[in-house]
Formats: structure tokens, sequence, C-alpha cells
């Protein structure tokens, strides 16, 4: 009797031989295998679209937003381009401070110091006038650093140019003829003239101005 055939079996349900019967595999697990796979892959394609996503809301965004920043500055405006060229204008018809005549006054209780900023403005560069105290009009009634006092054409020549060696001094007119002999008066907020370095690096950027970077950002 064959290991197969169940016990008290016989007859026509005895099974002969010494091979196992063949048997098909059910078509329910091969469909439940596909489909496993088919939802593996679409969860991959699922999570390559987010890092996608991610990387555009990210580092893209970013990246795209530096690159537009870039091409924003590299234009010029019309508007920019004029501003610069009328500075450029303005700074080389400023008289240098060996062209200007300073007239050092003092207004204040304290004696001496119109003779030690004079001395500091020549050391300057500057050409040294008349030196002593103020005028009645303003001789202690000078309440801030000190007033440059010139012609109307001074305005916009040598007052701005010795206004780089004194900060926080207020610029004034008059009816002069003379514009390169302005007046320093020296008013009870004085202690110096601002630092040399200082003075220097104000006086570079008066005479050198740069282009507006303003202008050139304008609807970025």
């Amino acid at each position: 009797m064959s290991m197969l055939t169940p016990p008290g079996m016989g007859g026509q349900y005895r099974i002969t031989g010494d091979k196992y019967p063949r048997m098909r595999r059910p078509r329910g697990r091969r469909k439940f295998v596909f489909v496993s796979i088919t939802s593996v892959t679409v969860l991959g394609l699922i999570g390559w679209g987010s890092l996608q996503l991610i990387d555009i809301y990210t580092g893209g965004s970013e990246a795209t937003a530096a690159g537009t920043k870039a091409d924003c500055a590299s234009k010029v405006t019309p508007e920019a381009k004029a501003s610069a060229a009328a500075a450029a204008a303005v700074a080389s018809t400023l008289p240098k401070p060996a062209q200007i005549t300073v007239n050092v006054l003092n207004a204040t209780p304290r004696s001496g110091l119109a003779k030690q900023t004079a001395d500091e403005l020549k050391k300057r560069g500057f050409k040294i006038g008349d030196v002593g105290n103020a005028t009645a009009a303003y001789d202690k009634k000078v309440t801030g650093a000190g007033i440059l006092l010139g012609a109307k054409a001074a305005g916009q020549a040598a007052l701005p140019v010795l206004n780089t060696q004194l900060s926080g001094a207020q610029l004034k007119t008059d009816g002069r003829a003379q514009a390169t002999t302005v007046d320093l008066i020296i008013g009870n907020s004085f202690k110096a003239l601002s630092k040399k370095e200082d003075a220097d690096k104000a006086l570079t950027v008066l005479t050198q101005p740069k282009p507006a970077a303003a202008g050139s950002k304008k609807n970025c």
C-alpha cells in the first residue's frame, strides 16, 4: 500500500505510486502578487513626486528668487543713470579745500577755539582768512556745534566741502558776492572738528559719488 493511501481505505480509493499528485497554484494568489507589485510602484512614484514638490517650494524657489534678484540688480533704469550723471556733474564743480578761504569766528565764551580750529583746518588744506570773535549777530547766540555761512552760490559748492570737517554744523547763506570765502562760526556745543579720517571719507563720498543702487532695483 502506498503511503499516500489513508488507513482503512483501499480498492478504488487506493493511491499507488511514489509521486505526489501535481496541484495547480490558485489564481487568486497570482492576482494578489500582481496587485502588491503595482501598489508598491504607485507609492514609489507618489514619493518621488512629493520630493520634487518639496524641492520646488524650498530650494528651487530660493534659487529662482536669487536669480531674479541678480537679474534685477544688473538692470539700471534711465532714472538711475540720470541721477548718477547729475551727481557726477555736481561733484566735478566742487572746489577743493585749497580753493576755499575760511574765516574762523568764535561765538562762545571759551577763548582760543578760533585759533586752534583755524590751525587744524590749515593742516587739512584749507586757506585761512580772519580768525577772531564772531560778530554781535552771532556772539553767544549759536547753541549748536557751529554755523557755516557763505554766499548763495556757496550752498552747493564751498559750504558742503567745509561741512565734511564739522559734523552737525548748520549751513546758511547771505548776500556776499565771493562764493569761495566762507565763515565757520563756532557754537556752544562745539568740541572739535571731525576726526581727519572721518572727514577725508566724507569728502571722498562728496566728490566721488557712486550710482544710486535703489534705481536699479525698481519693479523687482
